[in-house]
């Protein structure tokens, strides 16, 4: 699935470098093909780490095409004076975080991920 052509984060990423703020958009999903976690990080200038973070969760249908979830988005950003955005292309990995969801390397509700180079 696409990420909507209208989307204002879809849109200031294909411009390309503008300068700090810069967000960076991620997808996770169960598997590579619906999206149920999307996380933006704010970085405000070189050499810094994430300043600030949010993330948006769904169980049902693909966040990447939650018109909502991308309006929601676009206020973050707004918010942070991003200039510039930076986004996976597709769906980087499982959704839930090792250590705080589940014990171990291998999330047990995603097992397509499992052995999976993501990278």
């Amino acid at each position: 699935m696409k990420f909507k052509r209208r989307d204002p984060a879809k849109k200031k990423e294909r411009r390309g470098f503008r300068g700090f703020p810069v967000a960076t958009i991620v997808w996770y999903g169960p598997d590579d093909q619906r999206a149920t976690k999307v996380a933006v990080g704010v970085v405000h200038g070189e050499n810094e780490g994430i300043t600030a973070m949010k993330r948006w969760y769904g169980e049902v249908g693909d966040l990447r095409n939650d018109l909502a979830v991308a309006e929601e988005i676009k206020d973050f950003l707004l918010l942070h004076e991003v200039k510039s955005v930076t986004m996976t292309d597709g769906i980087l990995g499982c959704p839930h975080e090792e250590g705080i969801d589940y014990p171990g390397k291998v999330c047990p509700e995603c097992p397509f991920w499992a052995g999976r180079d993501l990278f």
